[in-house]
């Protein structure tokens, strides 16, 4: 067994895929719509699926918001250096809301940023 995917519904399916691609750097890797069940799957990741996991974004045709609950946490990404990718996020129009430094009670170094929905993605930068 391995880890295909973790699905996020969005509001605004282009928005979505903007933020993951331009602003996080992840590719578009498929994108299908299903008219008969009005819906959009979109696929973005850093590697091709036969190699890792990736994120599914699910557009439902005429939702236009969700409630995200009490129980999801958060998508973790390593990064080379987390003060930079802030800095980099930042400038690309995206929304740091935990500046890069190390978390509490520990030494490896973190971040947090929301994506378009609110979803958080938590930076965590790779051990030297």
């Amino acid at each position: 067994m391995r880890l295909l995917h973790t699905m996020l519904r969005v509001v605004d399916l282009d928005r979505s895929i903007a933020f993951y691609t331009e602003v996080l750097g992840m590719r578009l890797l498929r994108r299908h719509d299903y008219p008969e069940g009005k819906f959009t799957l979109a696929f973005v990741g850093y590697q091709d699926e036969s190699e890792g996991a990736v994120l599914e974004l699910t557009h439902n045709w005429g939702v236009e918001s969700y409630e995200l609950g009490t129980a999801y946490g958060h998508i973790a990404l390593e990064v080379p250096d987390a003060y930079a990718a802030c800095e980099a996020i930042k400038a690309r129009g995206g929304k740091v809301v935990r500046e890069a430094g190390p978390m509490k009670h520990g030494t490896t170094v973190i971040a947090f940023v929301d994506d378009p929905d609110g979803y958080k993605v938590e930076l965590i930068q790779a051990k030297s």
